[in-house]
């Protein structure tokens, strides 16, 4: 969190990618084309890191903790702009907005008003505007009603989370932390942890890493080549090169070899 807000890397973006021979628990996923991606809002809201704690003024056992989210005009309209211009580039031009406005009166609510008149600047694009519960729902229920999804700091957290889940493991999961206005760097990283548990065994799979410099490549404007790397991903779980967390027996090193030797026509005719 404090190299995304100290570089101003409000906008993250996660895709929800099903590649060829990963199971996932979505039944849907056996026979309709599911793809979304999941934009967060991720310099305020609940992570501003602000509240506080209240021990020695009140005793034992009587302890406060106050965890304050910020929603800022400014802030909701800048990722929902983002959102919205990210929708009409995809074939399905929607935009999902995800709050808790029904119990949050306050800053979520200023998130759907804010989303309202944005939305009237994109008359192209289709929207909805979707509790989060309900959204975690329709996420198993109905994916293939979703294209763009937009939502604060933490439910756009969870929801991502899910969404990696779904498509077969946190380890597939590629994130983009980006500083849109190009003032700062922007960041590039695999939604999974760093897993130290596993570290040196040859067990963790790349495919989140290598699915996030692929969008790095976006960044930079080569889009042919970004769309070559998730080809080469593709080829490489479709053939039965997967890592264990995806059902497969390859090593880490077996995987990246089958990506990169996927890469290599593409390479060779650069």
């Amino acid at each position: 969190l404090n190299i995304t807000q100290n570089f101003d890397q409000w906008a993250n973006i996660r895709p929800v990618k099903f590649l060829p021979g990963v199971v996932s628990p979505l039944r849907k996923a056996d026979d309709t084309e599911l793809d979304w991606v999941v934009v967060r809002e991720h310099s305020e809201g609940e992570y501003a890191g602000l509240g506080g704690r209240n021990l020695s003024g009140r005793g034992p056992g009587n302890e406060v903790a106050l965890q304050t989210a910020l929603f800022t005009e400014k802030g909701c309209e800048r990722i929902m702009r983002f959102a919205f211009d990210l929708a009409r580039t995809r074939r399905v031009k929607k935009v999902s907005s995800v709050t808790k406005s029904n119990a949050q009166q306050y800053g979520m609510v200023l998130w759907d008003e804010v989303f309202k008149r944005v939305a009237l600047d994109y008359p192209d694009v289709a929207t909805e505007s979707v509790l989060v519960d309900a959204m975690s729902a329709k996420f198993i229920l109905h994916p293939e009603d979703l294209s763009v999804v937009v939502a604060s700091n933490l439910n756009a957290d969870i929801l991502s989370d899910l969404g990696s889940a779904l498509a077969g493991s946190l380890g597939v999961a590629a994130s983009a932390n980006l500083n849109p206005e190009r003032r700062f760097p922007s960041m590039f990283e695999p939604v999974h942890g760093s897993a130290p548990d596993i570290a040196g065994q040859g067990i963790s799979n790349p495919i989140g890493a290598i699915a996030s410099a692929a969008l790095m490549l976006d960044h930079f404007g080569l889009h042919e080549q970004a769309r070559r790397v998730e080809a080469a991903i593709e080829t490489a779980t479709g053939s039965g090169v997967r890592t264990r967390d995806i059902g497969g027996t390859a090593t880490t090193e077996q995987v990246a070899d089958a990506v990169i030797a996927a890469l290599a026509p593409a390479l060779a005719t650069a």
